[in-house]
C-alpha cells in the first residue's frame, strides 16, 4: 500500500460495500482500509483522516469514532444524512460531507419509473406474461394515464425540480409544495403553480411524489389525514425515505383503497420484515405439514410485502453505474479537501 498517501475507512469491497471500480477511483488518493482489516489491525487507527460511508456503513457509533482520532471527515454517499448527528460530529472537530446534484438525475429518473410502472400496471403485467397457467391476456388490466394528469410534488429541491422536468415531458400539471418557493423563472421553466398549503395539493394531484429530506420536520410528514384528502384515483410516489410516511396509515389507506396505490423506493425499516420458514434436512415434520404451517405465518410479513396495488423497490434511486462513480468521485474530493485543510465543496452544516 502506498504509505504517502493518507489513510481511509470503507466497510468493504463487494458485497454490501462498495464496486471495485468505486474503490479504484479511490486509492488515486488515498490508502483504503476496509472495516475487517481496521479490527484486525486496531494500530491503523491513528492514520485514518476519513471515513467513507455508504449505505450507513460503516456504522458511525462513538466506539468507532472514539478510535479514531485523526478523524477529519465522514463522507456520506448520497444526500440523506439522517443518520448522522452532525452537530456532535462537528464538536469533536469531525466534518460531514454528502453528494449532493450528482444523484439528482438518477432518483428523478427512478421516480418517474415506479410512477409509470405503476400507472400503468407494468409489474402486474409482467408477471401474467411470464406465469405458466397463462393462454390469454385479460383485457381488465387497465391503467392510469399518466400523460396530461396532476402531478404534485413535496419538496421542490433539486431533485423535485428535475422530476418536474420529467413530468412537463409528460405534459403534466406541475403542482409543488416546499419550505419555500421556487424563482418565477425555475416556475416558468417546467409550468408549476406553487402550493403554500401541502394539503390543498394533495387534493388536486392524481401522482403524489415525495422528494423531501427527512428531517423532525418532515418524519411522519403524510399519514391518515394527508391520505385522506388525497383523490381515490391517486397514487403516492416515495423517493425520499420511508420514515417520511406513516406506513400503518399507508397499509390501510391501500387496504381501503382510500387512494388507488402507492409505489415506494424506501420504507422502514429496509428490507420490510418477513417471516422466513427454513425446512430443516433433520427434522422429523412431515413435509407437507410443514408448508401450510409457513403459509400461515406469512401472514406476519409486513402487510405491504403481500398488498397488490403497491410497489417496491430495494432503495436503488441513485442505483447506476454512471451515478455511483460521480458519487465517489464527490466524496473523494470532499476527503481530498478536509486531509489538505481546504474549504470541503459540500460539507453538511448542523
Amino acid at each position: 500500500m502506498a504509505q504517502d498517501k493518507p489513510c481511509a475507512l470503507i466497510s468493504e469491497v463487494g458485497g454490501e460495500g462498495f464496486i471495485q471500480e468505486a474503490v479504484d477511483i479511490m486509492k488515486q488518493h488515498f490508502q483504503i482500509i476496509t472495516h475487517q482489516e481496521f479490527l484486525q489491525n486496531p494500530s491503523l487507527s491513528s492514520k485514518i483522516q476519513v471515513v467513507f460511508l455508504w449505505d450507513n456503513k460503516p456504522q458511525i457509533e462513538p466506539s468507532l469514532i472514539s478510535s479514531l482520532p485523526a478523524l477529519k471527515l465522514i463522507a456520506n454517499g448520497g444526500v440523506g444524512i439522517d443518520h448522522l448527528d452532525i452537530a456532535h460530529l462537528k464538536s469533536l472537530g469531525i466534518r460531514v460531507s454528502n453528494t449532493p446534484h450528482v444523484v439528482s438525475n438518477a432518483t428523478a429518473d427512478m421516480a418517474m419509473g415506479l410512477l409509470l410502472a405503476s400507472a400503468r400496471r407494468i409489474v402486474e403485467g409482467h408477471l401474467i406474461c411470464v406465469d405458466p397457467n397463462t393462454t390469454k391476456f385479460p383485457r381488465t388490466q387497465m391503467g392510469f394515464e399518466v400523460t396530461g394528469s396532476t402531478l404534485g410534488i413535496i419538496g421542490m429541491g433539486h431533485i423535485g425540480f428535475k422530476i418536474a422536468q420529467r413530468g412537463r415531458g409528460f405534459d403534466m400539471k406541475i403542482l409543488y409544495h416546499n419550505r419555500n418557493r421556487r424563482s418565477y423563472e425555475d416556475e416558468q421553466a417546467v409550468g408549476a403553480v406553487y402550493f403554500k398549503n401541502k394539503e390543498e395539493l394533495l387534493r388536486e394531484a392524481d401522482f403524489v411524489v415525495l422528494a423531501v429530506n427527512l428531517t423532525p420536520e418532515t418524519t411522519g410528514l403524510i399519514g391518515h389525514k394527508e391520505l385522506s384528502l388525497m383523490k381515490p384515483t391517486a397514487t403516492l410516489v416515495n423517493i425520499s425515505r420511508g420514515r417520511v410516511v406513516d406506513q400503518d396509515a399507508l397499509v390501510e389507506a391501500l387496504q381501503n383503497r382510500t387512494i388507488r396505490a402507492a409505489a415506494l423506493d424506501v420504507t422502514y425499516p429496509e428490507p420490510l420484515p418477513r417471516i422466513i420458514c427454513q425446512l430443516l434436512l433433520n427434522s422429523r415434520k412431515d413435509f407437507y405439514t410443514i408448508i401450510p404451517a409457513c403459509t400461515l405465518l406469512r401472514t406476519r410479513d409486513h402487510p405491504l410485502l403481500h398488498l397488490p396495488n403497491v410497489i417496491i423497490t430495494p432503495h436503488s434511486g441513485t442505483d447506476t453505474a454512471a451515478t455511483i462513480v460521480k458519487m465517489v468521485q464527490t466524496m473523494v474530493d470532499n476527503g481530498v479537501a478536509a486531509v489538505q485543510g481546504q474549504q470541503i465543496p459540500n460539507e453538511v452544516q448542523p
